[in-house]
Order: C-alpha cells, then structure tokens, then sequence
C-alpha cells in the first residue's frame, strides 16, 4: 500500500493537490477526508469522485496533516488499497436509535469479512444540539463483533459551533449519522492507542446519585456547586455567558477509573439549573469514584512519543499510513503541546499521516480495552499484511 497527504483551502487547491499527488502514476483507491463545514464538501468529494476514488470523511474542529496544521481547510489522506480489502459502510441514526444504526454496521461488516476491522466516526453532535452517544456505539459493536474486534476513530465536528457535525462517503451524506471504513484485518493491520495526559487532583471522590449522563450528589452533596466551589469558580454560575464545558471543564475534567482498572476522563457539559446537576459527556454511574483532573504538562509530548515509539519497535515491518483522532478540548487547554504531539508522532513513524480534532475518540489504550473516549489523543496506524 502506498499513501499520500494532502491539503487546501477550497476545491481548487484540492484538485491541485491531487492531481501533483497521482503525477507519478501514483493511483488511489481511498480517500480520508477530514474537512471544515466552511467547506464545499460536495465539490471536494466530486473532485475525488472523478478520480475513482472512494471516501470516507467527516467535518472537523481542525485538521491537520505531517508539517502542516489549520482550521477552516480539507486535508485528505490518499491510500491505494485494493478495493477487495475494504468497504465503506454509513447508516443514518433515526430518533437517536444509537444501537440499531451500530448493530446494523456490525452485521454488515461481518458479511463483507470474517474478521473486520475498522475506522469509524460518527457525527458528534445532532442538529437539534444533542451529542451523539458514543458510548452506546462502541458498546455494540463490541458485543456484535467480539471484545478483540479493533476499531479507531472520532466524532465529527463543526468548528466548536456545535449545532451539527456531518459524516460522508463517496455515496451519501449524513448529520445524524455513522460511517465506518471496514477492512478486511487479514490484509490490512491496524495498531494504534490511546492516552490522555490528565493527573488527578485532589481527594478522591464519589457519585453518589446520578441517571443516565445526569450526576446529581457527589460525595452526598449537590454536583455542580460542589465541582465549582472546589475550582473557585462558585461566581461563574450566575454569569449569563459561562459556558462549563467551554470555559470549566475542557481544563478541569474528571478522572475515573473502569472496571478493568483503565483511568478515563469524562466532562461536564452543562449544569441542570433546577437540580443543580452535571450532565456529563458520558455516563457517570452511582458508586464511581474519581478525581478532579488538571491539564497535561510538557512532559505528556515525550510520553506520547515514547509510547509510539514502543509500539513501533515492536512491529514487524513499518506501517504505510497513519491517521490521528485527537480531542477538540486539547488544543485550547494544551495550546502549542497538540502541535507537539502531532508532529512527534509523524516523526516516530515517518509515514504519510492525517488528522482532526473531534467531538469525542474511539480506541484502545495501552493494554486496554476498546471504548468511547473524551479529551484523548488517539493515532492508529495501517499496515497492508
């Protein structure tokens, strides 16, 4: 397999771009397109199109491919897979019916291959502002396809609009929907892993009462006077323009750790005000124990980079490509250190990559489990067997 990125501002660069990238009789077959809603998609996925290329994609928070990072562009990254070694699937989200479209992926990638594996998005947010629920997607596909199935990936974004985020094929576009690029695992290999960065600050904690996405009581008291008591934020709340997830929570998330002793970062998203509730990114359920978390520091660059370094020297052979799925949060709370763990990253691996920052992460961390994440860099690489 070979590959190449690629990247523009509107269809004309894109074209331009495309056709310098198969002046060398270089002939893709793919196409992963990570793009602004700023953008002409449809003009994009016609240029595409033209080529016989086919597509998988979804808008983004920020793009980015190896030397070159934007927000408001396309980067695509090119691969000349052989056709019979993937598929493309997307199926639309009818009434917020998460597990039916995930189920129906499932079964359909199980008929193309006996052992699939997949890149998957979703779109992260529905048009009536409503987050998408990853964690029942990732759920699913687990308990369809088998706790070894291996699938990386993010929810699509809309530049930090959320008002509603699309996912995309060379046949069909959705805004409430998901897409899965399938492959067929005993051709293509896909290694890849997730890690957050986040330290525990702090006591440790307790939910107490909480439904659903919904923390009522941590440690016995009112969940969001507490959370922002315990920041010094306790003024904020009567404040018209704060936003907890924007201006609290992307920096100040909470920690928890699974079942299977995996630590994950979830975030409050808004604050119920009759209740004076936490509705979380994902669900929080009575028992949890947590931490408050405070940011990475330059130290999480080197730890990413030493963690890909680790897995590559245990591969055999290098991969053709690699793709990034890194959370939207990052970049405000981390600032320059996302550059750092991107361009690091490319260079551990010294392979065409493409990347953008999402509404939430699909992967596995290191040793662990498949599941739906927050504030995660998650990088996966592809490798034809």
């Amino acid at each position: 397999m070979k590959a190449k990125s690629i990247f523009g501002n509107s269809p004309e660069e894109i074209k331009n771009a495309l056709d310098n990238a198969m002046a060398d009789h270089f002939t893709p077959t793919l196409a992963v397109v990570f793009i602004s809603v700023k953008q002409d998609r449809k003009a994009i996925c016609d240029i595409l199109k033209s080529k016989d290329i086919e597509i998988f994609g979804a808008t983004s928070c920020g793009e980015f491919i190896d030397g070159h990072q934007s927000e408001g562009e396309t980067v695509v990254l090119l691969m000349d897979v052989k056709r019979e070694y993937f598929t493309i699937i997307i199926e639309d989200v009818e009434n917020e019916q998460v597990d039916k479209a995930a189920s129906s992926i499932a079964k359909n990638a199980l008929g193309h291959f006996k052992n699939p594996t997949m890149l998957l998005t979703s779109c992260g947010v529905y048009g009536n502002g409503k987050y998408f629920d990853g964690e029942t997607l990732v759920n699913v596909l687990v308990k369809e396809l088998g706790e070894d199935a291996i699938f990386f990936g993010g929810m699509a974004g809309d530049d930090w609009e959320i008002s509603n985020s699309y996912v995309f094929t060379h046949e069909k576009e959705s805004d409430n929907g998901i897409a899965a690029l399938v492959f067929d695992s005993d051709k293509i290999s896909l290694k890849g892993m997730a890690i957050h960065g986040w330290q525990p600050l702090g006591i440790a904690r307790k939910i107490t009462k909480s439904v659903g996405n919904m923390v009522y009581t941590i440690d016995d008291k009112p969940a969001a006077p507490l959370y922002l008591k315990y920041l010094g934020m306790a003024e904020k709340k009567e404040e018209e323009s704060f936003d907890i997830f924007k201006d609290l929570s992307i920096q100040y998330p909470f920690i928890a750790t699974r079942d299977d002793g995996e630590t994950i970062i979830k975030s409050p998203r808004s604050i119920d005000p009759e209740t004076n509730a936490l509705e979380m990114d994902i669900p929080m359920e009575e028992g949890t124990e947590f931490h408050f978390a405070t940011p990475p520091d330059f130290e999480i660059s080197d730890e990413i980079i030493a963690q890909a370094t680790g897995l590559k020297n245990s591969m055999n052979g290098d991969p053709e490509a690699m793709l990034i799925f890194s959370c939207a949060g990052r970049p405000p709370v981390l600032g320059p250190l996302t550059k750092l763990e991107n361009d690091g990253l490319a260079e551990v691996w010294q392979v065409p990559m493409a990347g953008f920052y999402t509404y939430g992460e699909f992967g596995r961390t290191k040793g662990g489990k498949q599941h739906f994440h927050s504030a995660m860099c998650c990088w996966v690489t592809l490798k034809e067997k």
